[in-house]
């Protein structure tokens, strides 16, 4: 009996110790684990994405607008925002003073266009620029407004006028190049110098349409309304977005796709002279001649948006080429107009931007001088390239073709061959930037053709060593 009862303490002893060996190597392994967790995993940077693959390529349902606008100028400025809006994967609002009178009407408004928001009174704020609109304060708190309403799975706050035309597609690829996860500032300046001068080099221009990232947009929105009280002897609205992003510590990256568009007139040399990178938006369009001609501005913006749903990362983008037979200079923007100039011409004289517009305002020199590179623009049309407008577009299984009909313009002096052609007809393959590759401008070939009122002309990658000039 004591035996039995001394070898049940043994092994009663035994089963305590491997319980106590089994307990201490689960704990082991957690503590272990847990280091490891801790040290190697990456932070969660925003809530928002933890249930998304925040490493995934940035499209236009990661984007949330904010569209400033005004109960006079919605009626006929929503025309265009219809061009670009996608109701099925957009998300944001347009801020007006008053809700409009017809929004229960059977129109299609509804669904073509961003739902309305009313803005908040900002008769509290002080505005004290002689001769400005104190409206300036409740579009700057669209930026605020358009946080506030807590959309889910932002990674980018985009913000514009009711006549910046976007294009949503090159806005999302543009976007993409930079991390959602920290603190970016993305648009661009005006195209005048003097206009940079007064207002800032490092400022996004409104009307160009400019960009916040989620986390800085949620920094931003908590200390936004003691900056416009700080800046009441400030002009505009995005004077206040700027000045307190720059009381934040963040500078603007600019990115030339965004296009502000401070000139009158025609635009024709600026559009024509796109530089290499997407184009984002455009402004302004009430205040330039058609894009194309013997169009309404709203058709001309239309034709334009029929080549941007065929390719719109080429859109814009210039090509030069050469006929060594006729010693052809031809230009190829891609979407809109191919130009012809009877002689040869080097690429570098090519490339700048012919000044077919006129100044934004009167005023001295300065008023006058642009953020660009510019040539003439010949006042006697018969001495300006030919020139050729995009008529139609199509796809089809490996290529784009793009059609161009020729412009006749007031010219009574025969030049020769190129004033005989009727069409000029682009062959491309679709265009699919790599932003981890520097861009480059694409080469361009002169097919053989029977017919000396059509010229067939190729688009293509460059070789490695290839040279675009006359050979």
């Amino acid at each position: 009996m004591r035996l039995f009862k001394l070898l049940s303490k043994t092994q009663s002893s035994s089963h305590l110790l491997n319980f106590i060996l089994v307990l201490s190597s689960v704990c082991v392994t957690y503590l272990v684990a847990s280091f490891f967790l801790v040290h190697n995993s990456k932070p969660l940077v925003n809530v928002y994405s933890s249930s998304q693959d925040a490493y995934a390529p940035t499209t236009v349902e990661h984007i949330v607008f904010g569209i400033a606008s005004n109960d006079n100028s919605w009626p006929n400025r929503k025309e265009y925002v219809k061009l670009w809006w996608k109701p099925r994967q957009m998300r944001g609002c347009v801020f007006l003073e008053t809700m409009p009178p017809n929004t229960t009407s059977t129109d299609d408004d509804s669904t073509t266009l961003p739902p309305v928001c009313i803005s908040e009174d900002t008769s509290r704020f002080r505005y004290t620029f002689r001769g400005g609109l104190r409206s300036a304060i409740r579009v700057a708190r669209v930026v605020l407004e358009t946080i506030a309403l807590n959309h889910s799975n932002v990674r980018w706050y985009v913000f514009g006028d009711d006549d910046t035309v976007f294009f949503p597609e090159n806005l999302a690829m543009t976007l993409s190049k930079y991390d959602h996860r920290l603190w970016h500032y993305i648009g661009s300046v005006s195209e005048i110098f003097e206009q940079n001068r007064v207002f800032g080099f490092g400022m996004a221009f409104g009307g160009a349409g400019f960009a916040i990232s989620y986390p800085l947009a949620k920094v931003l929105a908590k200390v936004f309304d003691s900056c416009i009280e700080r800046y009441p002897h400030l002009y505009g609205s995005d004077s206040r977005v700027y000045s307190c992003l720059t009381e934040l510590g963040v500078g603007l990256t600019r990115e030339p796709g965004f296009h502000q568009f401070d000139v009158r007139g025609n635009a024709f040399g600026l559009l024509a002279a796109h530089p290499m990178t997407p184009l984002v938006s455009l402004h302004h369009m009430d205040h330039i001649d058609p894009i194309f001609p013997n169009m309404t501005a709203m058709k001309a913006v239309e034709r334009l948006f029929q080549a941007a749903n065929v390719d719109s990362q080429r859109l814009l983008q210039q090509t030069v080429c050469y006929d060594r037979w006729f010693s052809w200079t031809i230009s190829v923007s891609w979407g809109y107009a191919v130009q012809i100039h009877g002689k040869h011409m080097y690429l570098p004289d090519v490339l700048p931007v012919q000044e077919s517009f006129r100044q934004w305002k009167r005023g001295p020199f300065l008023a006058g001088v642009y953020n660009f590179n510019t040539r003439e623009f010949h006042p006697d049309p018969c001495l300006r390239p030919i020139v050729f407008f995009l008529d139609s577009v199509s796809s089809g299984r490996n290529k784009i073709q793009s059609i161009y009909k020729q412009h006749y313009e007031n010219c009574t002096v025969y030049l020769g061959s190129p004033r005989r052609l009727q069409e000029i007809r682009v062959s491309a393959k679709k265009l699919e930037l790599n932003y981890k590759q520097a861009p480059r401008r694409q080469c361009c070939d002169v097919l053989p053709s029977t017919s000396g009122e059509l010229l067939d002309l190729e688009m293509r990658e460059c070789r490695e060593d290839e040279l675009i000039y006359m050979h």
